[in-house]
């Protein structure tokens, strides 16, 4: 039986291989649909393995603290509701690390987002920074802000208000090109600072986010510099297996002094790096239902297509089916030679889509440096779809061609 279907397989192959363009012409909408299905999966996971990465930059058992609601918001302005809230202010963190028992540490910075920034020397000017007032032990509780070259803010920089700067690592070779910037000057927004070390890009970056535009300077000092600036969050790291408590913890803190009504809801946002990865994972779960419907209409179109070259296939061999029927070849021969050269054509086309897809990740991988590639699972999920929908859409030809009467089909010219 096996020796039989080899040479069924055989066969199918030289069929194939003796009508190369008519064959890729009918699993055209099969390579179509499967490269979708592994092309999704490999999107899917490296951008879940990045989205993991980035979450460890921030530290373990972190929460962040922001008035605004977190996640995606449709791209518009922001509700009525949240715009009217109060800012959280430096008093609100600091009354979180003193009644919050399962909060370990807690860091205060500013930002002010009304007004674009830039810092600039003489060898050049970097805008669009991400410019905040840190304070002396953001480093700590922010694991992707570890010091590359020179110093961290202090608390002494903080309490006497100097006017220090830490750059990001991309934002200081385009300020000084020639060499190190610690010790040296740059303006920001017209004010002169001391360079005293450079922020480390944090690992997760990639695409065109993978710049470090960074510029910290001490938290005093930016409420100093930027009096109307009002914009503090606020990031907390709890005390090992006790993020929940923590967050409890520091929500009941807030409601208070915010004045929150019993049954109101909460005037500010926290959000936990699980929160983060669940709200990414909802996103790409309806994103891959919508790629895999289209795929599924690719499969479709690809399966009536070799239904119909399976058909003519059989019309066009209608003599030599009886030939092999008048030699002794039974209804199960004709069936299995015609479904194994249905199942081979749509499993080349498979294949196809494998190489095609792997082409196009190396590609994405090498331009972007991302970390993505097709999952085992999903190339042998799209082998396996391709050669089903053989199977599939190969059933009533190969019948067809089993029924066909050996004396009418000698007489077939």
């Amino acid at each position: 039986m096996a020796q039989q279907h080899g040479e069924n397989l055989k066969q199918a192959m030289d069929t194939l291989r003796a009508h190369k363009l008519r064959s890729f012409l009918t699993v055209f909408g099969v390579v179509l649909g499967v490269s979708v299905i592994m092309l999704v999966a490999a999107l899917i996971t490296g951008f879940d393995q990045q989205v993991q990465e980035n979450i460890k930059q921030y530290g373990a058992d972190t929460a962040f603290i922001s008035r605004f609601d977190q996640g995606p918001h449709g791209g518009g302005r922001r509700p009525k509701e949240e715009r009217e809230r109060k800012p959280l202010t430096l008093e609100d963190g600091e009354a979180i690390q003193q009644l919050c028992p399962a909060v370990k540490d807690l860091t205060v910075f500013v930002t002010w987002w009304e007004q674009p920034h830039t810092v600039r020397t003489r060898a050049g000017s970097v805008s669009a920074i991400d410019f905040r007032g840190v304070q002396a032990n953001f480093g700590q509780v922010y694991a992707n802000a570890s010091t590359l070259e020179g110093r961290f803010i202090t608390e002494v920089d903080n309490v006497h208000r100097e006017k220090v700067v830490m750059l990001g690592e991309n934002a200081a070779p385009v300020l000084f090109p020639e060499g190190s910037p610690v010790g040296k000057d740059v303006m920001i927004d017209g004010s002169a600072f001391r360079v005293i070390g450079v922020v480390e890009k944090p690992k997760g970056m990639f695409g065109q986010d993978d710049e470090d535009r960074r510029v910290l300077i001490p938290y005093n000092t930016f409420r100093k510099i930027y009096p109307g600036a009002y914009e503090n969050s606020f990031r907390l790291q709890a005390y090992p297996n006790m993020l929940d408590q923590a967050v409890d913890q520091a929500t009941e803190v807030l409601r208070r002094r915010r004045n929150v009504p019993y049954d109101g809801k909460n005037s500010f946002s926290i959000q936990t790096s699980q929160q983060i990865v669940d709200q990414f994972h909802s996103i790409l779960g309806m994103v891959a239902l919508a790629t895999f419907v289209l795929s599924g209409i690719g499969l479709l179109i690809g399966g009536v297509g070799v239904m119909n070259i399976m058909l003519v296939s059989v019309t066009e061999r209608t003599r030599e089916i009886g030939v092999r029927k008048a030699i002794g070849a039974r209804r199960g021969d004709i069936t299995w030679q015609f479904l194994l050269e249905a199942m081979a054509l749509t499993g080349v086309g498979g294949v196809l889509a494998l190489i095609l897809v792997n082409g196009l990740v190396l590609l994405v991988r090498v331009s972007l440096k991302w970390p993505g590639s097709v999952p085992v699972w999903a190339a042998m999920t799209g082998i396996v779809v391709s050669i089903s929908v053989g199977l599939v859409f190969g059933v009533w030809p190969a019948i067809k061609a089993a029924k066909l009467d050996p004396v009418e089909a000698l007489r077939y010219e």
